[in-house]
């Protein structure tokens, strides 16, 4: 799923995270996931998601996520986050997150968010700036051999 162009950071997995069976409890991958979305605008991108939210007064809600959880993952492993753009539109932005442990994959989502004003309460249009940015972690079309 993932090319040289995806954004990448490494998660552990800490107590917090998981359920008494000492796996990772399926709601806590999505609070990791944004997470890895946070560390994409701060470090991928060069936007400071805290200014972002609190100055620019801009969000990104999320209005579609599928998730499929391929394996466990366990207490004390660090996981290998993967983020690449998939699609750009007039104000969304389709995401491909994948979670995995020695390149044994452990989580994946396709997740739709879509840049929002928290003052006006309504989408607005990707800035092209920002647009471009993004693309840098765009999935490559692999074309026929």
């Amino acid at each position: 799923m993932t090319t040289d162009t995806a954004f990448h950071c490494d998660k552990r997995v800490r107590f917090q995270h998981c359920d008494p069976a000492g796996i990772v409890f399926y709601p806590q991958y999505f609070v990791l996931f944004h997470e890895v979305l946070e560390d994409w605008f701060n470090h991928g991108l060069g936007v400071d998601y805290a200014r972002f939210i609190g100055t620019e007064k801009l969000g990104i809600p999320t209005v579609h996520i599928q998730a499929h959880f391929v394996a466990p993952s366990k207490h004390g492993e660090t996981l290998r986050f993967a983020l690449e753009v998939r699609e750009t539109g007039r104000s969304s932005i389709k995401l491909g997150l994948t979670a995995a442990v020695d390149n044994e994959l452990r989580a994946k989502i396709e997740q739709t968010v879509v840049l929002f004003s928290l003052e006006r309460r309504a989408a607005v249009v990707l800035p092209a700036q920002l647009r471009q940015q993004m693309m840098q972690f765009a999935a490559q079309e692999v074309g026929p051999s």
